[in-house]
């Protein structure tokens, strides 16, 4: 790597997606942004914004058959602007993956070995790993001479104890099918902390922090001295807080009665659970803008929406609770992620009634609105509530950064 290589490009790939972020580490900023949808389809739609030339988002649609044509055109638009991915500034490739498993705690320069272990992986994710390793193929296919990095969503979960991460059950079933609770959302979990800690002027050794990230997928994690402790996801992101097509925490003979008594497949059980539960499967909405449009609307519609924000509200309460116990003293909680960002009314509701734990909302702080870290307890709490905005992408490439300017 050369000493004017500065640049990553991060790649999220979904499975029929590709979400991308071109970062400039000497500053941290944005280069350009974009997304490529409906890969594979009859017609796909790339959407790009060169942030560094100020130019306009420009939308192209075509048939692009699969990653590699969709990464392919991503290259040509950041060539158009001159951020072509031969560029000698251009330093690594972060790539998120979803499931690192025990082994990947830290971010990791991927060769052969590392992909045949993210691969091995896929039985533990297999709706996220596939799509994530496309995407590594992909780019190595395109810039095999360049570093390319995973950064996994469950490395910050991995100083979990044993007493958190560990189910309940037979102990070698678990381990020879590697059942325990993995987490995920950790890059937002990692990043959210440490700007949690800085908000409050103190290093993150010094803060014990709830981290809400609240999304259409929802996670909770109680982070001790910028150390992850337990976090709500498990074995998989089906487990935990309220989402929005996802049930989070159920009784695990549910399944089994509903292939008992319902006649249902393990695949209907499992696209139930997880494409049509949660919000969507409560009120028939996973908007959470929508769902209190429907409650300040009133009648029986408004009842159905009001009693799906009151299960979501239940469920984030409990694990409020259950993480000031684990913790032992909360410094912070911090609301991140689309909902925990821009819903006060979940902020509000979340916190009601929990000044017997130091917690409060400001009503007008509340209803401020602001892409910055802000407090928005009262002057003086006990613990400080905050809305601290996520940045996955800008974790991914300064993990990627470090590694590869080490």
């Amino acid at each position: 790597m050369t000493a004017t290589a500065t640049r990553v490009l991060v790649l999220n790939s979904g499975s029929s997606s590709l979400k991308y972020q071109l970062l400039d580490m000497h500053d941290a900023a944005r280069l350009a942004v974009g997304l490529v949808e409906r890969i594979g389809e009859e017609t796909s739609r790339l959407v790009h914004t060169p942030l560094a030339t100020g130019g306009a988002k420009r939308e192209t649609e075509g048939a692009m058959a699969d990653h590699a044509a969709a990464l392919k055109a991503v290259a040509a638009e950041l060539a158009a602007d001159g951020l072509g991915l031969d560029s000698p500034q251009l330093a690594a490739i972060g790539h998120r993956v979803v499931h690192g498993g025990l082994k990947f705690t830290e971010p990791t320069v991927i060769d052969d070995a590392v992909l045949t272990e993210i691969e091995r992986l896929v039985p533990v994710a297999p709706l996220h790993n596939p799509a994530n390793i496309t995407g590594i193929r992909t780019a190595r296919a395109l810039r095999p001479d360049l570093p390319q990095v995973a950064v996994f969503d469950t490395a910050f979960h991995t100083t979990m104890p044993e007493h958190a991460a560990r189910y309940a059950i037979d102990v070698a079933t678990a381990d020879a099918h590697r059942i325990r609770r993995y987490g995920f959302h950790g890059t937002s979990h990692a990043y959210v902390s440490r700007k949690t800690a800085a908000l409050l002027g103190k290093d993150p050794s010094e803060v014990n922090v709830i981290v809400l990230h609240l999304g259409n997928g929802a996670s909770a994690s109680a982070v001790a001295g910028g150390r992850c402790v337990d976090t709500s996801m498990g074995l998989t992101p089906l487990e935990g807080l309220v989402m929005g097509t996802r049930s989070g925490d159920i009784d695990p003979a549910v399944t089994f009665h509903l292939k008992r008594v319902a006649g249902m497949s393990e695949d209907e059980v499992d696209e139930l659970l997880n494409k049509k539960s949660g919000l969507i499967g409560l009120c028939g909405d996973n908007d959470m803008r929508e769902i209190r449009r429907r409650i300040d609307a009133g009648g029986e519609d408004g009842a159905r929406a009001q009693l799906a924000f009151d299960i979501y509200i239940h469920r984030l309460k409990k694990y409020l609770g259950a993480y000031t116990a684990v913790l032992g003293r909360v410094d912070a909680v911090a609301f991140t992620a689309g909902v925990g960002e821009n819903a006060a009314p979940v902020r509000e509701a979340a916190i009601a009634g929990l000044a017997q734990m130091g917690m409060a909302v400001d009503a007008d702080r509340n209803a401020v609105r602001s892409d910055e870290p802000r407090l928005i307890s009262p002057e003086g709490s006990r613990v400080a509530v905050a809305v601290v905005p996520t940045d996955e992408e800008l974790e991914i490439a300064q993990q990627t950064y470090a590694l590869v300017s080490a």
